[in-house]
């Protein structure tokens, strides 16, 4: 794989066909960005299942809590977890939910993002300005597009790892 153009914001995640490269924008969403090198630095996104991959429009994973496929797993409660740290702001941008683009999932309160997130498998133009966009997907989106569909799939696929290219 080529190297990263910034290490410390490219995220490696590693799926059952292959790597994806993910650029974070710091620029535009720094807290999230933030975030998700921090867990992922914690090894907190290892294993964790996609609970929520809907056909022709994105699948969702991150629920740190209740997602991890090797620890008193219940997919019935993956997607209603977070991580202990607290809740991100907002940062909405004008930043299109453009197909690859890494979104932080939430409630309906706009500032309860915090582990989740989702990928887009297509433009969804009608989630701009409501959602924060933090990164795009630069390489690997063939992987991304085979994750196993369902709510909750029956069978779901999970991030086997997901690391900082800068300390991979």
């Amino acid at each position: 794989m080529a190297e990263a153009n910034d290490p410390e914001n490219t995220i490696l995640m590693e799926l059952k066909d292959g790597t994806v490269e993910i650029k974070l924008l710091p620029d535009v969403a720094p807290r999230h960005c933030e975030r998700m090198k921090e867990l992922a630095r914690a090894g907190a996104y290892d294993n964790v299942v996609f609970h929520r991959v809907i056909d022709g429009f994105m699948a969702q994973t991150g629920d740190v809590a209740n997602g991890n496929a090797e620890k008193d797993f219940d997919l019935r409660r993956a997607g209603t977890g977070a991580s202990d740290l607290p809740d991100l702001p907002a940062e909405f941008s004008k930043v299109p939910h453009a197909r690859g683009s890494l979104g932080a999932a939430r409630s309906s309160n706009p500032n309860s993002a915090n582990s989740q997130f989702f990928i887009n498998f297509k433009d969804n133009d009608f989630l701009n300005g409501q959602y924060t966009v933090y990164g795009q997907v630069v390489k690997g989106m063939e992987h991304v597009d085979a994750i196993t569909r369902g709510e909750p799939p029956a069978n779901p696929d999970r991030m086997l790892s997901v690391k900082v290219a800068a300390d991979a």
